[in-house]
């Protein structure tokens, strides 16, 4: 009899267990880079940023070079490939080979943002998007985009 008890309340357990399942959030995310040429105008010439000092940063109103990094996650109902990793990567990138979006002279910040959007068109308004755009890997954002 105490096995019997032992073996229903196994079940249940794992039937608990299971229900679990059911109410996690699932999230694929992918990486890639792009190169890109931006500058920040502002560095030129406000008081904050051209300080003269230590932490000038004037130098960053001229356009110069980074390798832009992205870490792009997107949430997905079931656990078997609801969306390839390979080819929402792939189609990510092509945004920015066929100039859908464009790189340059903008912000982290704006990037990720039009990179939501496009994100959004494709996919829908019923998934959170996390976005992460560095520069070089050093320095970036992380924007969460919840669902509408």
């Amino acid at each position: 009899m105490a096995e019997m008890d032992n073996m229903m309340l196994e079940a249940m357990r794992e039937d608990a267990m299971r229900a679990q399942l059911h109410k996690s959030k699932r999230m694929i995310w992918v990486t890639f880079q792009k190169e890109g040429i931006h500058k920040y105008p502002a560095a030129l010439d406000d008081p904050k940023l051209a300080t003269g000092d230590w932490d000038d940063v004037s130098f960053l109103g001229y356009p110069h070079r980074h390798m832009f990094h992205f870490r792009v996650a997107i949430e997905v109902f079931h656990d078997d490939r609801e969306i390839e990793f390979i080819q929402f990567s792939r189609w990510m990138q092509r945004l920015y080979n066929e100039e859908v979006i464009e790189l340059d002279f903008k912000s982290c910040e704006m990037i990720a943002d039009d990179l939501f959007l496009e994100i959004r068109k494709r996919y829908g308004s019923n998934r959170e998007v996390h976005i992460e755009v560095s520069e070089d890997g050093e320095n970036g954002c992380v924007v969460t985009f919840p669902k509408a």
